[in-house]
C-alpha cells in the first residue's frame, strides 16, 4: 500500500472517528430497539439503523478509495444488557453491546426512565456524530476533496433529521416517567387546577368589573 499524503492521512483518520461511532450506534440501536416497547419510536430507531449500517459501508468504501484501511473495534469484555437485547444480538455485535449494559439496559427506576435515557443516550450520540461529519465536511472542504464532502454532506443531513425527531421525544418520554412515577397530586396540572377558580366564577369576576367600571363612568 503506497504511504498517504498528510492531507489523505488527515481525512482518513477522521472518516475512521466517524466509522467507528457508526459501529457504536449500530450496536446501541440494536439493544434499544429490543428494549422499547414504544411502537412509533421503534419504528423510527429500526429506520435509522438501517440509514446507520448504511452509513458505516458509505465511510468505509470512501476510507478505502483513499487508500486507507478502515479502524475495527475490538469486542470488549462481557457484562450485562438484558435479555431482550441478548435475543436479537448475536457474535461480535453481542459482545459490544454487552459491555453497554449498564448504560442501556440497566438504568432508570423504570421501564419510563430507562426509555427516557435510551433517547438521552441517542440524542448525545447523534451529536457527536454531527460534529464529527461536520468536522469532515469542512476539512473535505479546505483540501478539494469533493467525493468526501459530499459524502459527509449526505450523512449530516440524515444525523440531523435523527437528532431533531429525538429532541422532540425527550420531553414526551419526561412526561411519561412524571405520570408512571410522580403521583397525581404533586404534578403541576393538578397543583394548578386546585388553585384555579372555576371558570364560570371568573367569568363573572371579570363581567362584574366591566359593570364597576361602566357605572363610575
Amino acid at each position: 500500500m503506497a504511504e498517504l499524503n498528510v492531507a489523505t492521512t488527515k481525512l482518513v483518520q477522521y472518516l475512521n472517528e466517524a466509522y467507528g461511532l457508526e459501529q457504536k450506534l449500530e450496536t446501541s440501536l440494536q439493544a434499544h430497539i429490543a428494549m422499547t416497547a414504544d411502537a412509533p419510536y421503534k419504528k423510527r430507531l429500526k429506520a435509522h439503523l438501517t440509514e446507520t449500517k448504511r452509513h458505516g459501508r458509505e465511510v468505509k468504501k470512501r476510507i478505502k478509495a483513499l487508500g486507507g484501511a478502515p479502524a475495527t473495534i475490538d469486542a470488549p469484555g462481557p457484562d450485562v444488557v438484558g435479555d431482550a437485547a441478548q435475543a436479537v444480538l448475536g457474535g461480535a455485535q453481542k459482545a459490544i453491546a454487552l459491555a453497554q449494559g449498564p448504560l442501556h439496559a440497566i438504568r432508570g427506576t423504570g421501564q419510563e426512565e430507562k426509555q427516557l435515557k435510551n433517547v438521552k443516550t441517542e440524542y448525545a450520540s447523534e451529536s457527536e456524530e454531527i460534529a464529527t461529519y461536520t468536522t469532515i465536511r469542512a476539512l473535505a472542504e479546505a483540501l478539494g476533496d469533493k467525493d468526501t464532502q459530499r459524502l459527509a454532506r449526505e450523512i449530516l443531513r440524515e444525523e440531523e433529521r435523527m437528532r431533531s425527531y429525538l429532541e422532540k421525544q425527550i420531553p414526551r418520554f419526561t412526561k411519561a416517567v412524571v405520570k408512571a412515577e410522580v403521583p397525581a397530586s404533586e404534578r403541576r396540572t393538578a397543583t394548578r387546577a386546585k388553585k384555579s377558580p372555576p371558570r364560570a366564577k371568573r367569568s363573572a369576576a371579570v363581567a362584574g368589573g366591566a359593570k364597576a367600571k361602566g357605572g363610575r363612568g
